[in-house]
């Protein structure tokens, strides 16, 4: 029988590396879970850490708040502790938020795709805890689509014309990696003087998913399930132009439909070009998002295979079957908290200039990883 999966927390409740007096902070949210389903931050409370203030990413600390939406500052409920929230007014802790901490620990789960804003949060709290001599200490955790580096998928990022908060530096957008070994790669290319460590998942190897070997905790009321993980990197593409992307249903980032979409058209052309993932033809009317109260068909997916199934590659060929259909299919204005005008929005999220262009154009869009990126990461890698 395989030995259980532990969790990073796991590693470091058994550890008690820390003294009781040392004062810390945690990033995280309710999906921060231990091997028996506690929360992380009552986990180390109850171990006698001294837990003294949280950080909360985007969706809140309770991980209810909707894509995109400010997040307050607050009291957790669990722990009577305040609750700094990194997507507000800053993405950032300040000074006057570190000054009263020791050392600052990550536990957040995530899930391999590079516009999950989770893994920028990180980055910016590394970035302060560098600047103001701060140790950072990531409690990692699987990636839940796979970690296998061969099934990474561009395309890498355009810095210079498409850095943002879903997608602040160059890496691949399925990458592939866990938070852990992406904190390790960052401080060693942008922080080379930020005090690190990361505490390993046990029991864990990169060819596991959470498809077969582990459970899938939610992460976000959008990605409520393995599968609408898998599909992400993929289904995450659609919300640049005018379609509904399953948001307002039980299946957001599971299926995708339109008033003007003839699924049994879309289907068709669709049959033989995509492998690893089932196709069928629905009918949905949305209770909020692109398209609320109208009758949409579409296709609604399940990935079947997840070491054939590519998750970027499909999403792009969706998008180009749709304007091979539907040439007049809109760009989409997608407004958050972190691009309040929504414009480039798709560039933003595949991290190359001009995407609607080429679709348009029927251009492929070129979703190779650098080899430069094969071959750093090596020296960075936890896991066989």
């Amino acid at each position: 029988m395989p030995l259980r999966i532990l969790p990073g927390i796991d590693t470091w409740l058994a550890r008690k590396s820390l003294s009781a007096k040392t004062r810390i902070g945690l990033v995280t949210n309710d999906a921060a879970l231990t091997a028996t389903g506690l929360q992380s931050r009552i986990a180390l409370l109850k171990t006698g850490f001294n837990l003294v203030t949280i950080f909360s990413p985007e969706h809140g600390i309770r991980v209810k708040g909707e894509d995109g939406v400010l997040q307050r500052h607050g009291t957790d409920s669990l722990t009577g502790l305040p609750v700094t929230s990194l997507y507000s007014e800053k993405m950032a802790p300040s000074e006057d938020d570190l000054k009263q901490l020791d050392a600052v620990l990550f536990d957040i789960p995530d899930i391999g795709c590079r516009f999950y804003t989770y893994l920028w949060t990180m980055t910016y709290v590394m970035e302060a805890c560098a600047t103001f001599n701060k140790p950072f200490i990531v409690l990692d955790r699987p990636n839940p689509i796979g970690a296998l580096l061969e099934h990474a998928e561009g395309p890498m990022l355009d810095e210079v014309n498409c850095s943002s908060f879903i997608g602040r530096w160059d890496i691949p957008l399925k990458h592939a990696c866990t938070l852990g070994e992406l904190a390790l790669f960052f401080a060693a290319t942008r922080f080379p003087k930020l005090e690190i460590e990361v505490i390993r998942v046990d029991n864990y190897h990169r060819h596991q998913t959470a498809m077969q070997h582990f459970k899938f905790v939610p992460t976000s009321p959008a990605i409520q399930n393995i599968n609408a993980a898998m599909l992400y990197p993929g289904s995450g593409l659609w919300e640049g132009i005018m379609v509904n992307e399953g948001r307002g249903t039980d299946k957001p980032f599971e299926q995708l439909g339109a008033p003007w979409i003839s699924n049994e058209e879309l289907c068709e052309v669709l049959t033989y070009r995509v492998t690893g993932v089932e196709l069928n033809r629905v009918q949905f009317i949305p209770r909020s998002g692109v398209y609320e109260g109208e009758c949409c068909e579409g296709i609604s997916f399940q990935v079947r295979d997840p070491y054939k199934f590519k998750a970027v590659q499909f999403g792009l060929t969706l998008l180009a079957a749709i304007f091979e259909l539907y040439p007049e299919v809109s760009e989409r204005l997608y407004k958050t908290h972190a691009n309040p005008s929504g414009v480039r929005h798709m560039d933003m999220l595949l991290g190359q200039p001009d995407v609607l262009r080429q679709l348009r154009k029927h251009n492929a869009v070129d979703i190779r990883v650098a080899e430069s990126w094969y071959t750093m990461m090596t020296s960075f890698l936890l896991y066989k």
